[in-house]
């Protein structure tokens, strides 16, 4: 009989604040055992195993770096749209270091809510991208620019990587600009 209190979803939040706290590749399933007072074997009533755990932490990750993502971009347009979601994902990094890589995982196509919450980050994305009038294959571009040099940043960021002395949010911002003067002057290549 599964532990009173305990379901697949506060399994899946414990494992995300356990995340946080020790980091992604330190998520184990005896740590969270350990976390919730439970004997190892009883977490597989809620859940398959460790893959099964990172495929659930990846779709709660990504569907909450989405809402971040949609409620920074609501209102806005063009740079400021920009800057509201690239600003809203560096939040997330700084919020949530141990669920962060977990979001950056593609979605399993066998995971219907992982795959609704990739469509609902990229769609934002791609709503701040037709507002400089770019589509299809152009869109396609884009966006992986734009989640590179916002991923990098936030990775390099995170590992202490920025020790030149310059304020690090300044060239963050810089960042935001460059991606804003690279969009607007976008060639169709």
């Amino acid at each position: 009989m599964p532990r009173a209190g305990l379901t697949p979803q506060t399994v899946v939040q414990a494992a995300a604040r356990l995340a946080d706290e020790v980091g992604y590749d330190r998520l184990t399933l005896a740590a969270l055992a350990n976390r919730l007072g439970v004997a190892l074997p009883s977490l597989y009533k809620h859940v398959k195993g460790a893959d099964a755990l990172n495929q659930k932490l990846a779709a709660l990750a990504t569907a909450e770096l989405a809402d971040g993502m949609i409620a920074a971009a609501a209102g806005r347009a063009g740079v400021d749209a920009l800057r509201g979601v690239a600003t809203a994902w560096r939040d997330y990094a700084h919020r949530h270091p141990g669920r962060y890589p977990a979001a950056q995982q593609v979605p399993d196509a066998a995971d219907p809510d992982h795959v609704a919450a990739g469509r609902r980050a990229l769609d934002a994305i791609y709503a701040i991208l037709r507002g400089y009038g770019l589509t299809g294959d152009d869109a396609v571009d884009a966006a992986r620019i734009f989640r590179s040099a916002v991923h990098g940043f936030v990775t390099l960021e995170a590992a202490g990587g920025f020790g030149l002395p310059r304020g690090v949010d300044r060239s963050f911002d810089q960042l935001v600009a460059a991606l804003d003067t690279a969009f607007r002057d976008w060639r169709s290549r």
